[in-house]
């Protein structure tokens, strides 16, 4: 099938006639690359319904198959070749009438093209990958761009942690195209295995974190923080971070990072740590290293620097995509107790260890991404 993208843009095209946000801003209107409303034409016939519901369709012509199920439109030509027209599940507007069988089930094979709203719910694409309905040989197309996202530049940066890509609008695709593919699950080439993200307090380090797996087929949450107790303000943070988590995501509650990353041997696999400052913390209590305690203060740091050895270690040797959350404590106040300062210097170690061993580390400020070169 060749598919006609006249239309990548959101239902207003971006930038937005008359809008005032700064992501319009940024693109004139006479920019040569800005975006017009989607618009998309299967061989000149078929022409698929707009994101805003807006009737675009008429009769789909014998040969073709054309279904609207719980993942979006799902085409099949007299070629045989398979697309997925994946909106906003915003709503899925109606489809063009068929006649008969317009319902009926597609096949569930993989698709050899899929054009989705990614800036939505990203997850999205991760559950088709896991669920084999986009494989690593599927054109993957953004489509429905807008200013839902900062810039261009924003939105090729996050594409290539989705590993997939936009065109321009007059782009013509053929579904008979077999990308040259990496993979479906582990880290594609030159994407980083280890990351490392740091940021103060509400800086945005783990939405940053959890954009850049959320199209990953198979990621696990590890939450290393301690149990919130009756504090309402914990579990309010909590119930945030939980309630962001893609549904398919698992999530494991543990300070034992040593043995996560020692035994996720699948490349195919990604941990999300959230966080190694909460890790280091409860390393504290457990081994008693805070200035006050009853342990012996000597024994209990040598301790707490064992432990700090074996996770860099582990951290060092996992085959798995593993990004990491951790706090940038160098930059504030000097800590006005003992327990504070050594803390801030451990963590502050530990940091640097970390990222010595990582391919990408970056800090978060304000919800701004700078990357740190090596």
């Amino acid at each position: 099938m060749e598919v006609r993208l006249a239309g990548t843009g959101g239902p207003e095209g971006w930038p937005a006639p008359g809008c005032g946000c700064a992501s319009c801003g940024r693109l004139a209107p006479d920019a040569p690359d800005r975006r017009a409303p989607a618009s998309i034409v299967i061989d000149g016939l078929v022409r698929l319904p707009s994101r805003t519901g807006t009737a675009q369709g008429g009769v789909v012509p014998d040969g073709y198959l054309l279904a609207r199920g719980p993942d979006g439109y799902e085409i099949t030509g007299p070629d045989r070749s398979r697309m997925l027209y994946a909106p906003s599940d915003a709503g899925i507007p109606d489809a063009p009438r068929r006649g008969d069988g317009l319902d009926e089930p597609c096949p569930r094979e993989p698709f050899d093209l899929l054009l989705i709203d990614l800036l939505d719910e990203p997850e999205r694409l991760g559950d088709l990958r896991r669920r084999g309905r986009v494989t690593p040989e599927t054109q993957i197309i953004a489509v429905h761009l807008d200013h839902r996202v900062p810039s261009e530049t924003e939105l090729a940066r996050r594409l290539a942690h989705w590993r997939a890509r936009a065109v321009p609008d007059g782009t013509v695709l053929h579904t008979q195209d077999r990308r040259v593919s990496t993979l479906t699950g582990a880290p594609a080439s030159g994407m980083a295995r280890r990351t490392l993200l740091l940021g103060g307090a509400r800086s945005g380090k783990s939405e940053e974190a959890e954009l850049r797996v959320a199209a990953d087929p198979d990621v696990t949450y590890v939450a290393t923080g301690p149990s919130p107790g009756d504090d309402p303000s914990w579990l309010a943070r909590v119930k945030l971070h939980r309630d962001r988590r893609p549904r398919h995501w698992r999530t494991l509650e543990t300070t034992d990072l040593t043995s996560v990353l020692a035994t996720t041997d699948d490349p195919g696999r990604t941990l999300l740590i959230d966080g190694i400052g909460t890790w280091l913390a409860a390393m504290f209590d457990e081994c008693g290293a805070w200035p006050g305690s009853d342990h012996d203060p000597g024994l209990a740091r040598a301790e707490v620097t064992r432990r700090c050895d074996e996770l860099v270690a582990a951290w060092r040797r996992t085959r798995a995509r593993v990004v990491a959350v951790s706090d940038e404590v160098g930059l504030g106040v000097v800590p006005a107790t003992a327990a504070g300062g050594l803390f801030r210097d451990e963590l502050g170690r530990l940091n640097q260890r970390l990222a010595r061993e990582s391919e990408d580390v970056a800090i978060v400020i304000a919800g701004r991404l700078l990357p740190l070169p090596i």
